[in-house]
């Protein structure tokens, strides 16, 4: 059985009535919650475009973002910004070096 058959959808209702009885801790332990894959992903910049512009695009086209140069990227969490960075190079590969993390307020505002 795959991953994606072993899951299956459960309402916040449903979850709350399981947790009355148990409490939540019981039904939910940290090892559970530490094992929940997540996707994260580094914005540089965004734009919008008309469709005619974007099938005009070809190699070597230039695409402008409304991010100006040296403004911290975004780090996103589940396309929920969580931080801001800048990249770095690690052996030939490019990271964030973390500058900012977000106060769990400001990411709650934003959901």
């Amino acid at each position: 059985m795959s991953e994606e058959e072993e899951t299956a959808d459960v309402s916040l209702d449903q979850l709350s009535e399981e947790a009355e009885g148990e409490g939540f801790d019981a039904m939910v332990s940290a090892d559970v919650l530490q094992s929940v894959p997540v996707t994260l992903s580094v914005e540089v910049g965004r734009t919008r475009l008309k469709i005619r512009d974007l099938l005009r695009l070809k190699q070597g086209s230039v695409i402008e973002l409304e991010r100006n140069a040296g403004e911290p990227l975004d780090l996103l969490v589940n396309n929920t910004v969580v931080a801001q960075g800048e990249v770095v190079l690690v052996n030939d590969r490019y990271g964030v070096r973390l500058t900012r993390i977000l106060p769990s307020e400001d990411r709650v505002e934003k959901l």
